[in-house]
Formats: C-alpha cells, sequence, structure tokens
C-alpha cells in the first residue's frame, strides 16, 4: 500500500520555485531518507506533505485520499517531529503530550493513557511529572518525538530529530526509530548525517534545485555514478609480483604501483579480494596493510549535487 504519493508537485514562493514538479512515491513500512542541501526545496517538500503550505500544482495523497479534499484526514495520520524543538518548557513532560496529543481530537482516558504510552516509548516515564527546561538535549528531542506519535500516526516525519545532541541520545533515537518502524509506522527521514540515512533508510531520494535528481536503494544510487570499487593493498615488497596475473582475476579492472601500495580498481559486484590475498600470499608477499574503498553515500551525494551534505 502507498503511504504517500506526490504527483507533480509544484511551489513558488513569488518568483522562487521552491519546488519544482516533483514526484514520488513510499509504500508502507519504508524508512524514506529524503536529502538535498541547502535550499534544494527539502524543508518546503515536508512542510508541503505536513499540511504546513498550500501547494501551487500538484497532487499528495495520504493512504490514497487527496490531502487537499481530505485535510483532516491526512494531518490525523501525520506525526511531525521538526528540527526546531516543539515543546513548552513551563509544561510538565505529561502535559506536553497530552497538549499535542489532544490536537488531533483525542480526550479523556484515551488521551492519557495514549500520552504514557508515548512517553514509555522514549524512555520518559518516569519523568512525566519534570519540566522539559531542566532537560539535556538529546531528554528533549525524544519528548519531541512523543508528542508527534502519541495519536498513533501512519506517516512519521523526522526532519533532523538528531541534530545537536550526544552520541548516547543520538543512538537511543535510531533504535527507536526501527523500534517505530517494525510497528508498522513509515518514516519519512532527513538529516545532515550521512552515516545515519545510510545505516537506518531502506529508499533514498535526493533533492536539488527543487527537483528530485536520484532516488533508489543505497547500491542503486551508488549505480548510478560507478560500478568499480578501490582495493589498496600495501606490502613489504613487490619484486615477485606479476601484475599482468593480478589483471586476469575475474572483476580485475586495471592495477596500479604506488611505492609499496597496489591500488587495484575491481568491479563493484565481484567479490574477488579473497583471489587477490590468495595470489600474493602464494607468492610469499608480505602484506602490512589492506583497505576496500567502495564508494558511498556521501560520494553519490557530493557526485551529484557538487556539495557536501552539511555545507
Amino acid at each position: 500500500m502507498k503511504v504517500l504519493e506526490v504527483k507533480n508537485l509544484t511551489k513558488k514562493f513569488d518568483d522562487f520555485l521552491a519546488v519544482d514538479n516533483i514526484s514520488f512515491s513510499i509504500s508502507e513500512g519504508e524508512i524514506f531518507g529524503l536529502l538535498g542541501p541547502n535550499g534544494a526545496g527539502k524543508s518546503t517538500t515536508i512542510n508541503l506533505i505536513a499540511g504546513l503550505l498550500r501547494y501551487g500544482e500538484g497532487e499528495i495523497n495520504i493512504l490514497g485520499k487527496n490531502s487537499g479534499n481530505h485535510s483532516r484526514f491526512a494531518k490525523m495520520n501525520i506525526g511531525i517531529v521538526p528540527q526546531d524543538l516543539a515543546i513548552y518548557e513551563e509544561l510538565t513532560t505529561f502535559e506536553n503530550v497530552k497538549f499535542f496529543a489532544g490536537l488531533y481530537g483525542l480526550r479523556g482516558e484515551e488521551l492519557t493513557a495514549l500520552a504514557q504510552k508515548a512517553l514509555e516509548f522514549v524512555g520518559l516515564l518516569d519523568k512525566q511529572k519534570e519540566y522539559p527546561k531542566n532537560f539535556s538535549g538529546g531528554m528533549k528531542r525524544r519528548l519531541n518525538i512523543a508528542c508527534a506519535i502519541a495519536h498513533r500516526p501512519k506517516l512519521i516525519i523526522m526532519d533532523e530529530p538528531t541534530v545537536g545532541i550526544d552520541p548516547h541520545s543520538r543512538n537511543y533515537i535510531l533504535q527507536s526509530i526501527r523500534k517505530l518502524n517494525e510497528m508498522g509506522c513509515t518514516i519519512i527521514y532527513t538529516s545532515h548525517y550521512m552515516e545515519e540515512v545510510e545505516e537506518i533508510c531502506t529508499r533514498i531520494s535526493i533533492m536539488d534545485h527543487g527537483k528530485v535528481i536520484a532516488e533508489g536503494t543505497k547500491e542503486q544510487l551508488i549505480a548510478i555514478i560507478t560500478n568499480t570499487k578501490d582495493i589498496w593493498i600495501e606490502t613489504k615488497s613487490i619484486e615477485q609480483i606479476d601484475f599482468e596475473k593480478i589483471k586476469e582475476i575475474n572483476g580485475v579492472k586495471s592495477v596500479l604501483l604506488e611505492e609499496n601500495l597496489i591500488k587495484i580498481n575491481s568491479e563493484i559486484d565481484v567479490n574477488n579480494l579473497n583471489n587477490i590475498l590468495l595470489y600474493l600470499m602464494n607468492q610469499g608477499i608480505e602484506i602490512s596493510s589492506l583497505e576496500e574503498k567502495e564508494p558511498n553515500l556521501e560520494t553519490v551525494f557530493l557526485t551529484l549535487t557538487g556539495r557536501n551534505l552539511r555545507d
């Protein structure tokens, strides 16, 4: 089932075209990474999906219903974890979650129970009577998530949920995202930490200048820019090495020597490292170090946009 369908979406601010006729869809159970450098149109797209902005042309469907014609249905099925903390420090932790969940029409015992379950999920149930002004950055981020999930949305938008927090809190939040996904939530995830996207996202879309310029799994995106990897092997000596023999190994495309460093370029989908090492050991070559340099999402992003993700 398609949880989200975006069709030919366009948004202008006066003469500035922020979102330029983009289309993509997200199926139930996906963790969908939405990436883009500053000014790419990513934040505008998120605000359009969340119903915080009106779009000019195109269509957004939530669970098969047009969000323009069924705005209440769309908002009831979306949870938003914004980059800027959306909590009230003069309210207790429990009061914060109750307030935001109450915006979706929850009342009485149901509201209380779901608020407590959300706090339990993020590990803050024992802090429900405390005020977030005394919390660490990581605890505030977890409270932000609780406020977004208490009404049990089908689609959760997480916009930079780990920005500015310590590694322990970041790991806790990433584990929580996996658990939400296992519980049936579909997630749109944005981050300036590419390693997070590589770790948790099942599919990724890259935006630039208001357009979707690439989309697919990590492996599919890497295949757009290259089909090779580099294997660097440092040896004590190269005198006994027959480089033509290395070139004959399945998948090897080229071999380059720099002093005692052998640089091998190989097809990315051929697992030939064992054969290469076996040849060198049979020749009595002592290996000092080994490094496989496969392209990653950072490489893809830089190649396609000309910028690093955190620029």
